[in-house]
């Protein structure tokens, strides 16, 4: 009888284990255990998984390097068709939530900023702005909350005459823009407010200006208001009203074509069917007959 034979194998986990440090050891148990190729639906949720981080993270370095909001178009442009680009933007706000910046939503476009709780830090980097007058911030919630709006309708709202120059400031800050001509005698401008009213103010939308309750939460309304008084529902649609006419390049309305009045029968000599000699003129401007 052939004795077995016997195979000699070292084993070196114990050293490895006895030179690994305290942190190691923690950091080995701790981690996950790979995926096998045993497990094929494992396998699946561990490259989905992988493949919605590389998105998340593409959507961050778009975000992070853009100098203004962007939109879902212009975001959708690092993904993969049919990818649920709103889900992944909830995500990835989700994720900034109680960060340093967050992810908000302007003007329907996306942007990182500041959290709030923190502009402070920042207030020194901040440049010192000019400060609106009283009747600027009343001719710019007047446009906002009644656009489309004339200067004329501005003036009637707030009782009292408005300087060109107010309205030139706060076209100077771009928070309002001629929007078209009224269809009324004159054709005067009408104005609206601008996407950067929308990003300066942190709004979605026009939609989303305080109401007649938080107006009076906030302590911007007296109490004693007038029975009836409402606060109208702004609105910014891009499209022109039907009472509004389009603007040229140049800032000029547009010429509309002009019905042409049909001409009457016996109109074509120039003559007048009506007689506007005074009563007794009959014979005025008739050199005088010689009396026989």
């Amino acid at each position: 009888m052939v004795p077995p034979r016997l195979t000699l194998v070292s084993d070196n986990s114990r050293d490895r284990d006895e030179d690994a440090t305290p942190l190691d050891v923690s950091a080995r148990a701790a981690a996950p255990a790979a995926p096998s190729y045993a497990d094929p639906e494992a396998m699946v949720d561990s490259l989905a998984q992988r493949a919605r981080r590389e998105k998340l993270r593409r959507l961050e370095a778009m975000l992070f390097a853009a100098s203004e909001p962007l939109d879902t178009k212009a975001l959708s442009r690092a993904l993969d068709d049919g990818d649920d680009i709103e889900e992944l933007l909830a995500a990835l706000q989700s994720d900034y939530q109680n960060r340093g910046v967050s992810l908000v939503r302007v003007s329907g476009k996306w942007q990182f900023r500041t959290a709030d709780d923190l502009s402070f830090l920042l207030e020194r980097q901040q440049k010192e702005e000019r400060k609106l007058s009283r009747a600027a911030l009343e001719t710019l919630a007047i446009i906002a909350y009644h656009q489309p709006v004339t200067r004329a309708e501005i003036e009637d709202i707030r009782g009292v005459s408005t300087s060109p120059g107010t309205l030139d400031v706060l076209m100077e800050t771009q928070w309002i823009r001629p929007r078209g001509r009224r269809r009324a005698p004159g054709r005067p401008l009408t104005y609206g407010t601008t996407e950067l009213f929308l990003a300066h103010f942190g709004l979605d939308a026009i939609k989303d200006l305080p109401g007649l309750t938080d107006l009076k939460a906030a302590g911007l309304l007296d109490g004693n208001l007038p029975p009836g008084f409402t606060v109208p529902e702004p609105t910014d649609v891009a499209s022109l009203m039907p009472d509004e006419l389009p603007l040229t390049d140049d800032g000029d309305e547009a010429d509309e074509p002009q019905d042409e009045l049909p001409l009457h029968d016996g109109d074509d000599d120039g003559g007048d069917d009506t007689d506007d000699s005074l009563p007794g003129d009959s014979d005025a401007g008739k050199p005088d007959q010689e009396s026989q």
